[in-house]
């Protein structure tokens, strides 16, 4: 009788994501403290390809230096998934913003100028 795998509560793509997400994210953070360009970076979410060939890192910001340095630092970052984790590939990295949160910021914003042209409209408190 053939034994059966073990029923998994979400697809491998997810799996796969979630590593990716932890392995760099941790990396990330030992790099940060001898490159201060990565100091405080936050990856929201890893999407990788079916094929294991190509990720898309998504940050929460990046500025052009934390960009250059994630560039020059690629090949770090894949070894180390490499070695960390037992894929059948490692992929290719590259960085971005997270759309989500480009996408919230602009939203907040329109929020915040449409309660300022109401009448009787108060501007919003810092730091809410």
């Amino acid at each position: 009788m053939r034994r059966r795998p073990p029923v998994r509560p979400y697809p491998r793509l997810a799996r796969v994501n979630a590593l990716v997400h932890e392995v760099l994210a941790e990396e990330i953070e030992r790099l940060g403290d001898a490159d201060e360009r990565l100091a405080l970076l936050t990856i929201t979410a890893v999407a990788c390809e079916g094929d294991l060939r190509h990720a898309v890192v998504y940050l929460a910001s990046l500025s052009p230096e934390a960009q250059l340095a994630l560039e020059e630092r690629r090949r770090h970052l894949q070894r180390a998934l490499a070695s960390q984790a037992r894929l059948k590939r490692t992929p290719t990295l590259s960085f971005a913003v997270d759309p989500a949160i480009v996408e919230g910021n602009r939203i907040e914003e329109a929020l915040r100028r449409a309660n300022i042209a109401e009448p009787g409209g108060t501007p919003p408190e810092e730091g809410s």
